[in-house]
């Protein structure tokens, strides 16, 4: 959610703050705006839409500089730069970060809300400060601003801590000032914030995805911590409830994605490409870990040896959205390979329920980006009841991979639509191989492991074909994108597929889908069923495709169109009034496959609906808010 770019250094600052805004376009936003200094003064720009109208805005406005000086304009080296995904105050230029105080001296760039907003909003405002926007951030400058007015002799740093020990609530921000025009300040609380360390120039991020094109070499800011950077050189601080304490110089680490991860290449969109690159990204979370030998999987990241793995009870997996119903599918997978209880929960609800910690649980919490605030708080909770947690995260050095220290990384790489695709795919990938070691250290018999590893290693091929089908699921999708409802219908091992596929269309495409266990349809929802109600049904290759069956002929029986997405070959054509069909796998991992017509029949009732498909309206990738 929202975007931070920040840059300090030599060169034009305006470029790289604008190439950093567009790298961080997927993560959901409806406003942008940047701040530079220019001569000892703030240039501020603002809009209330894309960034390209911030980059129109800002070219208008040179050239009208320009046109009027006759001269060339002084080229800053330092500024701040935002996407806003509203939060406080609707989306408009006046309440488009960054935001300043009242002499136009100090701007302020944030992600996360300010819990105790109209508390200091009042505060300011019984002052004697005029507030601009509705904005929590606002109120930030302006305090900032007061601790140089009461102390003339303190640095930014310093009024930039004593105004955050005063703040409740989630933030990560940027902090440039015009009297200190060689600094940014940065701080971390809930809200992800990354250095990036260039050659004599420095620079800031709330993604990697910002830096990568001028930098593999970063710091990821713990929560608490405060940093200081200048083009050569930067230091670290620890704020605590007793004081402040110097962290001095951090370790970095090295990014291992290149820019061109993130260009789109011979595809229209990212979602589409990201489908496409499904195989390759299934082929990564394999490499090294199948152990052809013993039958099973190697899992190194997850620290738990043969004994400890044993003493395992019972696995639950934490995720928000796609991230929840792969969960689904892995928790499908540990029951049925490893034969011991395991389920999935919403981390959105897991610690307000005030939860039951069983040390002989492992909770498996999953993120794409590792810094969905819901799932880390969950971590926490966790942490601090005593359970045993690991993560499954696609982002090395992420919030949530930090907090539980060790886990499955999912290989997926870099992932730029809103919707998930080869990250939900990677997620259930890795969850079969924690399936797979879990049941071999137990009752999984060495045939049934030599079954799971090579039906893991046919995956990349059989998406692969799937994929090759993709105009004549373009042709279905256009068929029914008209539709103002749809049902996804699952049992069993098709249920959460269901769910996810569901999911998809609804996020991208506006139509309205639910999701119905294929047994819960005659208890209600048949009632809805209609000519104008397709629905959508999930059936497996396995001991329930003749129930399935029935439960298409029910909705037949009452005029609702069907499309069956099916892995088994003897089902008829004429059962359904389309059938998508997908290679046979083993029984367990066929959910994987069943997934990916999903993907592009959602994909494609969008294109067809001429929807924004990497950025559907509302929604954000990395969700760093309650």
């Amino acid at each position: 959610m929202c975007g931070i770019v920040g840059y300090v250094g030599k060169r034009d600052a305006m470029p790289v703050l604008i190439e950093g805004l567009h790298r961080l376009e997927y993560r959901g936003y409806d406003s942008a705006g940047l701040a530079v200094i220019s001569r000892g003064r703030l240039q501020i720009t603002k809009t209330a839409g894309r960034v390209q109208d911030l980059r129109d805005k800002l070219a208008a406005k040179a050239g009208a500089s320009s046109a009027k000086t006759g001269a060339s304009v002084a080229k800053p080296t330092i500024g701040i730069g935002h996407t806003r995904w509203a939060t406080h105050g609707e989306p408009n230029e006046i309440n488009a970060h960054p935001h300043t105080d009242t002499a136009n001296r100090i701007a302020v760039v944030h992600n996360g809300i300010i819990e105790n907003a109209e508390f200091l909003r009042d505060q300011l405002q019984a002052s004697g400060v005029h507030l601009a926007s509705d904005t929590d951030t606002e109120a930030l400058a302006h305090m900032i601003a007061a601790e140089f007015a009461a102390d003339e002799s303190a640095t930014l740093e310093d009024a930039v801590i004593r105004t955050l020990r005063k703040v409740e609530g989630a933030y990560g921000l940027v902090v440039v000032d015009t009297k200190n025009p060689d600094q940014l300040v940065v701080a971390r609380n809930g809200s992800p914030i990354v250095l990036g360390l260039g050659n004599s120039e420095m620079f800031v991020a709330s993604d990697v995805s910002a830096l990568v094109r001028y930098t593999k070499q970063v710091i990821y800011l713990e929560d608490g911590e405060v940093a200081t950077i200048k083009a050569t050189d930067y230091h670290t601080a620890t704020v605590t409830a007793g004081g402040t304490e110097s962290s001095g110089i951090k370790v970095p680490t090295t990014v291992d994605a290149d820019a061109d991860d993130y260009e789109l290449g011979q595809f229209s969109d990212y979602m589409r490409k990201e489908i496409h690159e499904q195989p390759d990204a299934i082929r990564r979370a394999l490499r090294g870990r199948l152990e052809e030998r013993f039958a099973t999987a190697r899992l190194g990241g997850i620290n738990l040896d043969a004994r400890e793995l044993r003493n395992i009870r019972c696995v639950k997996f934490l995720g928000c959205g796609s991230a929840y119903y792969a969960g689904q599918m892995g928790a499908a997978l540990v029951e049925e390979l490893a034969r011991i209880p395991a389920d999935a929960e919403p981390a959105s609800e897991f610690r307000y329920r005030s939860p039951v910690v069983d040390p002989d649980t492992l909770y498996v919490a999953v993120s794409q980006s590792g810094e969905t605030i819901d799932t880390l708080m969950g971590v926490q909770e966790l942490k601090r009841k005593g359970g045993q947690v690991i993560g499954a995260v696609n982002v090395v050095g992420s919030a949530i991979g930090r907090e539980c220290g060790h886990g499955i990384f999912l290989h997926a790489g870099p992932e730029v639509a809103v919707a998930s695709t080869k990250a939900l795919t990677n997620m259930a990938v890795n969850f079969a191989l924690l399936a797979l070691l879990l049941g071999r250290v137990r009752d999984l018999s060495s045939a049934n492991g030599e079954r799971i590893v090579n039906g893991l290693r046919n995956l990349p091929a059989q998406v692969s074909a799937i994929l090759a089908e993709d105009e004549g699921i373009s042709t279905i999708a256009n068929r029914y994108a008209d539709a103002d409802h749809m049902f996804f219908i699952g049992r069993v091992r098709g249920w959460p597929v269901a769910r996810e596929g569901a999911q998809k269309l609804k996020e991208i495409s506006y139509v309205h889908a639910e999701a119905y266990q294929a047994g819960e349809l005659k208890h209600g929802p048949l009632a809805l069923i209609s000519p104008e109600m397709p629905s959508l049904v999930i059936i497996p290759s396995d001991e329930l495709v003749a129930k399935n069956m029935s439960t298409v002929e029910q909705i037949k029986a009452r005029g609702g169109p069907v499309i069956v997405v099916t892995s088994f070959a003897e089902l008829p054509d004429t059962i359904a009034d389309v059938v998508i069909r997908v290679p046979r796998a083993e029984p367990e991992l066929e959910p994987i496959l069943l997934n990916i017509p999903l993907q592009l029949f959602a994909y494609h009732a969008a294109a067809k609906l001429g929807r924004d498909i990497d950025k559907p309206r509302n929604l954000a990738k990395s969700v760093t808010v309650e």
